[in-house]
């Protein structure tokens, strides 16, 4: 497959391979978190096209560049034909309530870190390019779970939003320091999984309101 120039600059090709492997983790785990819901065919659909390409295209919009799947279609395809398998699988096997968190994990950190670098390349400063990165990793399970009328996960799991932070703040530290961006993805998928599951495994959360009722 050639990588559109438009969509990559010359030695990213990770990157590139990231973003759709982030498109296809997400569209699982968006059509799991909508399976218990009892959607049909395009409600799943619509579940992991919204997880997976939601906040880049938040993200593109806020920066001015072309929105990423209507540049490369790629994208769009990957998303439909996982979200679609993974209905059809589900629909004949029971899998786990909590499968989809390591997946969710996964593509947390891939968009966070392809996001990050995204806003880097338009010549966003260093904290916008950090907000950008959480903004593509976070928007489209926000998105997904007020379409299946779901208390956003990103709002009350454990360290969200601020793992995919911490994934965009390596990067970026990294960046800074002069690593080269694929040695230093790598790392930022890491610190970014990382977080996410020691706060699963150890229920980590930040200070939230208390409940009156």
């Amino acid at each position: 497959m050639l990588i559109p120039e438009h969509i990559v600059q010359a030695n990213d090709s990770l990157l590139y391979g990231l973003g759709l492997a982030a498109s296809v983790v997400c569209a699982v785990t968006g059509v799991l978190v909508a399976r218990d819901k009892g959607v049909d065919l395009f409600g799943a659909l619509m579940a992991g096209i919204a997880t997976s390409l939601g906040g880049g295209t938040v993200r593109d919009l806020l920066i001015g560049r072309k929105v990423f799947w209507i540049a490369d279609e790629t994208y769009l395809w990957v998303t439909v034909l996982a979200a679609g398998i993974t209905f059809f699988i589900t629909r004949v096997r029971h899998l786990p309530e909590n499968l989809f968190l390591i997946p969710d994990a996964i593509g947390l950190a891939l968009f966070a870190v392809v996001g990050t670098q995204v806003a880097l390349d338009w010549n966003m400063p260093w904290l916008t390019a950090s907000l950008l990165g959480v903004v593509t990793a976070v928007f489209g399970g926000l998105l997904r779970d007020i379409m299946i009328n779901e208390v956003p996960l990103v709002f009350t799991s454990e360290l969200y939003a601020t793992a995919a932070w911490a994934g965009a703040m390596t990067l970026i530290g990294l960046d800074m320091l002069g690593m080269h961006v694929k040695l230093a993805a790598w790392i930022a998928l890491a610190a970014c999984i990382a977080v996410r599951m020691i706060a699963i495994r150890w229920k980590i959360t930040l200070p939230r309101f208390k409940h009156h009722g």
